[in-house]
């Protein structure tokens, strides 16, 4: 699509940009080899200013607990934070799924953790979304005829893209581009505020996004409908580049893995912020959570090279999704 390449295009622009203006990227280094500050990329539709305040006090107590100032970078574009933390110019990251899988395949880094939300899931759901009254449904939607405007995640995204492919449009061989009258790529937030105003008349959201919304715009979540959600995908999770100071990233790892835990006021306090996170935990993970994504990703691969008629792709494709799908099913 077109939209992949101009995300693209963006993303070299915004690391070179990062990398100028990033003095704390972990270059200077301490005593020991250790780094003397960290840049730690969040990834969020809302930016800095609304999901600042949410994630400052945790950040403050990182820096506290590994000995390090922890400096956060907020960006909405997937690809140009996983291209800074592959420059090196980030050093930890709160990634949805799918930029943690390019992260680890991409960026040099490694998961440490994942997300467990405030119910004790540590999963979530793609949606479908519309306006209020609008009287859209899903089948509807399903029967294209390009009558619809439609908003799509970024190409990076985990559920505005990949999970709405892979289990609601790919099975029904169905290409968005040419389903619907426009098809528009933007982030969750900006899709949800274009269904609800009208712009758009079905989109992409999540979950999670939902009670973001419900929370921080009642009267936006108020415009808006699910009518489809998707299995359950892998909560987002916490990576770490790989060369980082092997003692500073044990740190960085205790620390999230006994954030909230326990008794006595720190504890509660601790408790409160991942609360303003619709958090409760960090559950220890590593790089095989991401294991249902890479399937999502072979079945995308799959329906794209079968579209251009690709034959080799097609097989190998097909070949990666039978070899996850097996482990899958020999996993307790």
């Amino acid at each position: 699509m077109t939209f992949s390449r101009i995300t693209r295009r963006m993303a070299l622009v915004a690391a070179l940009a990062l990398g100028v203006a990033s003095c704390g990227s972990g270059d200077d280094k301490a005593a020991g080899g250790a780094p003397s500050e960290i840049t730690f990329s969040i990834l969020s539709a809302e930016g800095q200013a609304s999901s600042g305040p949410l994630w400052q006090p945790l950040l403050d107590d990182m820096s506290k607990a590994i000995g390090v100032e922890v400096k956060p970078y907020f960006g909405s574009n997937y690809t140009v934070l996983v291209e800074a933390m592959r420059g090196g110019h980030t050093q930890v990251a709160w990634f949805s799924a799918k930029p943690a899988l390019e992260a680890v395949d991409r960026a040099e880094a490694e998961v440490i953790a994942r997300i467990v939300d405030p119910e004790g899931r540590d999963s979530y759901r793609s949606t479908l979304i519309v306006r209020t009254g609008s009287g859209i449904t899903l089948d509807d939607v399903l029967a294209c005829g390009k009558q619809y405007d439609f908003g799509i995640g970024d190409a990076q995204s985990t559920s505005g893209t990949l999970a709405p492919m892979t289990f609601l449009f790919n099975p029904r061989d169905i290409e968005p581009a040419q389903c619907f009258k426009t098809v528009r790529s933007a982030n969750h937030q900006a899709n949800a505020f274009g269904v609800a105003t009208g712009v758009l008349d079905v989109a992409t959201s999540n979950t999670v996004n939902t009670v973001f919304l419900n929370r921080q715009n009642p009267q936006i979540a108020a415009q808006i409908t699910e009518i489809w959600q998707s299995p359950p995908i892998p909560e987002s999770g916490i990576v770490v580049r790989e060369d980082l100071d092997p003692a500073l990233k044990e740190k960085i790892r205790s620390f999230f893995l006994s954030y909230g835990q326990g008794e006595g006021a720190e504890a509660e306090r601790q408790r409160q912020v991942l609360a303003g996170l619709n958090y409760s935990e960090f559950r220890a993970a590593d790089d095989s959570y991401l294991d249902p994504v890479r399937e999502m990703v072979a079945d995308q691969q799959l329906a794209d090279a079968r579209q251009r008629g690709d034959e080799a792709a097609a097989t190998a494709a097909q070949q990666e999704l039978q070899r996850l799908r097996a482990k899958r099913e020999v996993q307790p």
